[in-house]
């Protein structure tokens, strides 16, 4: 058992780091089954000493948000903790700074500053300052999407780019959506909301309108890329993992001069009919050893949304996992059963 004190100076931001009724402290306590108990600027761990040095990265770190200025959310607290469990592990990521303090990477636009809460996350937004394409693929509820969306929207802002351009392809989810009415614009717009809602909630709404009309800003379905070159863009294509071969091979050769692409997907929520194989899986084992490409995959592990999301995941995983185990096992016993008869056909073949 460890006995860890941890004082902060400035008691304005204890009552926000500590969250109302010590409601971050009650977050820690469960994560990591310790006792934390405030007093005044003063917070108490006792436990395991792994636990204990978990919970004092967790809360340094969060501290240090504050006194940035950025607010705190019990999301936050949960972020703060898988970074801390990163570096007690002492993973070999970015994040982990000299003297055991952690600095998460972040994008910063004028309305909203998003800052990494998982490792997986850090990872990315750090690729995508690094490399010129990059591959984001995992599950749902890991922020793959809504991080690129920030980060181009971050470039956009401050002039690193002239366009910002989106693109999803317009494949339904496993349902059929028959005739839509209207115009080109609102036939395609149901498959794009969620690019949109990501773009209304880093930029004024304001913005993002005259944006659109004026084409700095671009959200089209994938079939509208044929024939172009992007250059000084950043160009995203979301649910990339219902892209044919073909469909991907022509979106990635897209890329122009002074432009970023960012790939994202699902390879377990394919959309496409049987049969057909998924463009995203075939570009990641075609060139994520090609220099300037950087992969970053994600886990139910990575999962920001409600903490229901990642046992549904969790559940899906191994329901997926435990199949293909059985038809390996199937597959098995039919090659040991069809041995025996194999060797007798061939024995009477050579008489």
């Amino acid at each position: 058992m460890t006995h860890v004190v941890l004082a902060f100076d400035d008691n304005r931001l204890v009552g926000d780091l500590f969250g109302q009724f010590d409601q971050n402290l009650a977050i820690i306590e469960q994560r990591l089954g310790v006792d934390a108990v405030a007093r005044g600027n003063q917070v108490t761990i006792k436990g395991a000493h792994w636990a204990c040095e978990q919970a004092r990265h967790a809360l340094e770190s969060l501290y240090a948000r504050l006194q940035q200025g950025h607010e705190l959310h019990p999301a936050d607290v949960e972020g703060a903790l898988r970074m801390a469990a990163a570096a007690d592990a002492q993973l070999n990521l970015p994040t982990i700074e000299p003297k055991s303090r952690m600095a998460f990477a972040q994008v910063a636009t004028r309305r909203k500053t998003v800052i990494a809460r998982t490792p997986a996350q850090d990872a990315y937004i750090r690729a995508m300052d690094r490399a010129d394409l990059v591959f984001g693929t995992g599950p749902a509820g890991t922020g793959k999407t809504f991080l690129a969306v920030a980060y181009a929207a971050t470039l956009l802002e401050r002039g690193d780019v002239a366009r910002l351009i989106l693109s999803r392809p317009a494949v339904e989810a496993g349902e059929r959506l028959g005739f839509l009415p209207g115009d080109m614009k609102e036939k395609v717009d149901p498959y794009l909301r969620p690019l949109y809602d990501a773009l209304f909630e880093m930029m004024p709404p304001e913005k993002v309108d005259r944006g659109l009309q004026s084409g700095m800003i671009e959200v089209a379905p994938l079939a509208f890329m044929r024939g172009r070159t992007l250059s000084n863009a950043m160009v995203i294509l979301d649910e990339a993992q219902n892209t044919t071969t073909m469909q991907m091979k022509m979106f990635l050769t897209r890329l122009g001069e002074n432009s970023k692409m960012i790939v994202t997907g699902d390879p377990s929520q394919i959309d496409l009919p049987p049969g057909q194989k998924s463009g995203l899986r075939e570009a990641l084992s075609l060139l994520t050893e090609v220099e300037g490409v950087t992969h970053v995959a994600f886990t139910e592990a990575d999962v920001v949304r409600h903490e229901l999301v990642a046992r549904i995941v969790r559940a899906y995983d191994d329901a997926s996992r435990k199949a293909s185990e059985e038809r390996e096992a199937r597959a098995g016993a039919m090659d040991e059963a069809d041995g025996p008869q194999a060797l007798a056909w061939d024995r009477s073949r050579q008489r």
